[in-house]
């Protein structure tokens, strides 16, 4: 099967009408895509309405309440896109690395890997396990019957492997990076479990009716150059072509990482997401041309008075020019006590806005 970014091997699953996937696919669409990174989230009456009732765990198991919340934050945004709700966490349960949510502190893992014999000791067959998430994918496929894009997600290996060494969140990852160098062995088998249940994971997703699959890498920003060519770049993109041969578009993301957008890019990815500290056309030259970019809003923009956002969105809507395959988006996740009205606002001004010049229509 050829790569997903040829577009004979999706002319058959492209959604009609959809234009995320034709975004993804640098396609020309009538106006960009929007959605919103964390769109579902503590932000919204209805989310915290849910989460008052049930834990963050307990929402992701249960494909009915996954499913609402997923449903409940696109129709009220209005946006192209719905990111089914789920945690990038997931997968270490059935690898045989139990996690929990603590109050204030996020994920913890209680037994965090730290020897060749921890990572050894992680299964890699009980993918079937998560289903749960493939089940509310379908109820959401399923209520928006093509109306907008449907996307599923996973972690990279590097950052899973990272939360699973280091037990949590993390400064200066070094547990990570002691493995990294001192256990090249066990680092190495750590990635390729890894990839092999990610890769089963993503696979029940876009069964399920997954339009696109993201892939989150949200601490590659910690990793020198050098550091993600050695130690990070070809699991990554062993994952990227094992998504696409399944015939969806894959968004590669990451936080603080202008300097590794070219060899991020180099994985294939049909889309490269970019953060806020950099404008957009800058980091879409950093890309390369043969890639679609997603992105750039500054979250916090969204507490900034009306004229101010305006100027904000209009100005990363301006640097895409209207190329084929800008999904708009933020540089980061949605924060907690954004205002609704505001996020809306800023689907409204993407849908209402029209490039100056048609020149790459």
């Amino acid at each position: 099967m050829q790569p997903a970014n040829s577009e004979s091997s999706l002319a058959g699953t492209v959604v009609e009408g959809s234009r995320l996937v034709h975004a993804c696919l640098r396609r020309p669409v009538d106006r960009p895509p929007v959605w919103f990174l964390r769109q579902a989230g503590r932000y919204m009456q209805e989310y915290r309405d849910v989460r008052s009732r049930h834990t963050l765990v307990e929402i992701c198991k249960s494909p009915e309440l996954a499913a609402e919340v997923t449903i409940t934050a696109a129709e009220k945004l209005g946006v192209d896109a719905a990111i089914i709700f789920a945690d990038l966490l997931l997968p270490l349960e059935p690898m045989g690395l139990p996690f929990e949510f603590q109050a204030g502190e996020g994920p913890v893992v209680h037994s965090p890997l730290r020897t060749a014999g921890d990572v050894r000791a992680l299964r890699t067959d009980r993918a079937d396990e998560l289903a749960y998430v493939a089940r509310a994918i379908e109820k959401v496929a399923a209520h928006f019957r093509n109306r907008l894009g449907v996307i599923g997600f996973c972690g990279a290996p590097y950052t899973l492997a990272s939360y699973m060494i280091e037990g949590g969140g993390s400064k200066n990852y070094i547990f990570t990076k002691q493995m990294m160098y001192r256990e090249p062995l066990a680092w190495r088998l750590l990635l390729d479990k890894l990839v092999t249940v990610l890769e089963q994971y993503c696979r029940l997703q876009v069964q399920a009716g997954a339009d696109v699959i993201q892939i989150f890498d949200s601490w590659v920003g910690s990793l020198a150059l050098a550091d993600y060519r050695d130690y990070a770049l070809d699991a990554t993109k062993r994952l990227v072509r094992a998504v696409q041969q399944l015939g969806v578009p894959v968004i590669y993301f990451g936080v603080e990482t202008a300097g590794l957008l070219a060899d991020m890019a180099s994985t294939g990815a049909d889309v490269i997401g970019l953060d806020w500290r950099q404008p957009l056309d800058e980091g879409w030259r950093a890309v390369g041309s043969e890639h679609a970019v997603q992105g750039n809003l500054d979250p916090i923009t969204l507490f900034a008075p009306l004229e101010i956002l305006e100027s904000r969105v209009k100005a990363i809507l301006r640097a895409a020019d209207g190329r084929p395959g800008h999904i708009f988006n933020l540089g980061h996740g949605i924060v907690p006590n954004t205002p609704v009205e505001n996020v809306q606002a800023v689907v409204r001004i993407v849908k209402e806005f029209r490039p100056e010049s048609a020149s790459h229509a």
